[in-house]
């Protein structure tokens, strides 16, 4: 396009300021390794507000019905959450199932100890969904265990190589498809997450990791990047209001992974510390 000189420097501004800026690798308060579970809590309640508020959770709602078509209403459908943190979005599709009278079962899964506990009381009193210790980059479940898996607001954590590995999780483990909702990144989301964290909490980690998780995530065309990669064709990725994407994979009946054949594990992590990884647990927070 040719602009006249004298408009140059402002559609210069302009044009910086729709760009997105470099991706940042730096350390969210979240992924410490030790957490304290008060400012934890209060983080948590804090992405409970921001998934409702902005689009998140209906995000993955609006994206389900399809998803779930080929399931017969009266099978329970199965549901994995990958990085579930308090376990709100499986909430949201616990109420969502009831009021359309469908059968459903959430596994709301975290690879921390701390996050989990943190989620217990919040879905302790929902019987359609269990936690479970998973690492989202290699899930110890055999291949097609889930009618849809999901994750949310967790791929931004990831560098690219293991953003690829759960991208290739998502699609080893899901029957009908999978649907990944993050943030995208830009320069004007990284100003808004930064004034909204400063007006709606005082809390610490938020403070921190809102604005840096903007420039911790992808943009549409570097997810789209990460689905080549990860050998996933037809996914659709659409972006949504208030900087966030959404990547949706349909796996239609008759269409096969390009993954090894159903019922084997692959892309297995040494033993984690703690409970051990797929430790499904009740509402009370003990192994079944």
């Amino acid at each position: 396009m040719n602009v006249p000189a004298l408009l140059q420097p402002a559609w210069l501004a302009l044009a910086g300021m729709m760009s997105a800026p470099p991706r940042r690798e730096a350390v969210e308060l979240m992924d410490e390794p030790v957490l304290d579970p008060v400012e934890l809590a209060v983080n948590l309640r804090d992405i409970r507000r921001v998934n409702r508020l902005g689009g998140g959770t209906a995000a993955v709602l609006a994206a389900l019905p399809a998803l779930l078509a080929e399931v017969p209403p009266d099978r329970e459908a199965t549901v994995l959450d990958l990085g579930t943190g308090s376990g709100d979005i499986p909430l949201a599709i616990a109420r969502w199932s009831r009021r359309r009278g469908r059968p459903i079962r959430v596994v709301a899964s975290d690879v921390s100890d701390e996050i989990l506990a943190a989620a217990t009381p919040i879905v302790a009193d929902e019987p359609r969904i269990e936690l479970a210790r998973h690492d989202a980059r290699a899930v110890r479940l055999p291949d097609r265990s889930f009618d849809v898996v999901l994750c949310s607001m967790t791929l931004h954590h990831f560098p690219p190589h293991d953003a690829v590995a759960v991208l290739r999780e998502m699609h080893r483990l899901a029957r009908h498809g999978f649907v990944l909702n993050d943030l995208a990144r830009s320069r004007r989301g990284y100003a808004g997450a930064l004034l909204s964290s400063r007006i709606a909490t005082r809390n610490r980690m938020t403070r921190h990791d809102a604005p840096l998780s903007v420039l911790r995530a992808y943009t549409p065309d570097e997810l789209r990047d990460l689905l080549m990669r990860a050998g996933i064709e037809g996914a659709v990725v659409r972006r949504r209001p208030l900087f966030r994407m959404t990547a949706v994979k349909q796996q239609h009946c008759g269409q096969r992974h390009a993954d090894p054949s159903p019922g084997t594990i692959t892309s297995i992590d040494p033993p984690l510390p703690g409970p051990p990884a797929g430790q499904v647990l009740n509402a009370q927070g003990r192994p079944w």
